[in-house]
């Protein structure tokens, strides 16, 4: 497969490398065979090893800047604990900052300011899926209470990509192999490959456990599972 790849490929820069004018005198090359095209979809599988979580400090107080006070001094214990528990810089990130009035409504009245929340909320990257459960806890008890996630993804996909797009070009030479033998037909040669869509590990479920509070010392479990990536290519062949 990657002999006729580079062949095409050679094709195509010999015509490229012509002058303008000898380009605009080409004429359409006539094919002697039958052309086939074929879509398939390559898949790999992976244990994820990076989970992103959402995990932030909601306060609600009398006043605006009460509130605001409050959520920082309750952030700077959640930021503490991650790096405490061996975080890296790069991998936290602030995500989202809020600050809104709370209203009381009664009826044919206009609504009542009665407090404000504030809102404080990190995107965390864990590098060690195991241990991303006992870090949820951690920050629990020093504060954290809107949390969110995890979504369990990989931190470099390519190779697992490159191994479903070999994937996609086996089965789309096989299912070419299976249509040219229904005709009577040989596959004589790829003439063009296009990929029309390579996808990164897609959401899966994810089991979070808390076993009765944190009282009894049993941290939340993650669960890595297994994640698919896919690439689809469309693969066109000439039959004979």
């Amino acid at each position: 497969m990657i002999r006729v790849a580079l062949a095409a490929s050679a094709i195509l820069l010999t015509t490229a490398a012509l002058p303008a004018a000898a380009q605009q005198e080409a004429r359409p090359v006539l094919l002697d065979g039958t052309v086939l095209d074929v879509s398939a979809t390559g898949i790999s599988t992976r244990v994820p090893d990076l989970a992103v979580i959402q995990a932030g400090v909601v306060t609600q107080a009398a006043t605006a800047a009460e509130a605001m006070q409050q959520n920082n001094a309750q952030m700077a214990k959640v930021l503490a604990a991650l790096r405490g528990a061996g975080v890296a810089e790069r991998d936290i990130q602030t995500a989202r900052i809020s600050l809104s009035p709370q209203y009381r409504y009664a009826e044919n009245k206009p609504p009542v300011i009665t407090g404000y929340q504030a809102s404080n909320q990190l995107s965390i990257r864990f590098r060690d899926v195991g241990k991303s459960g006992t870090i949820l806890d951690a920050l629990v008890r020093e504060g954290a209470n809107d949390i969110s996630g995890p979504n369990l993804t990989l931190d470099k996909p390519e190779g697992a990509l490159d191994e479903a797009r070999v994937d996609a070009v086996k089965k789309a030479r096989a299912r070419a192999e299976l249509y040219a033998q229904a005709a009577g037909l040989k596959v004589d040669r790829i003439l063009a490959i296009s990929e029309s869509g390579a996808l990164p590990p897609m959401p899966a479920p994810i089991m979070m456990r808390a076993n009765a509070g944190f009282a009894q010392d049993k941290a939340m479990e993650v669960v890595a599972g297994e994640r698919e990536l896919t690439v689809s290519v469309s693969v066109r062949f000439l039959l004979k």
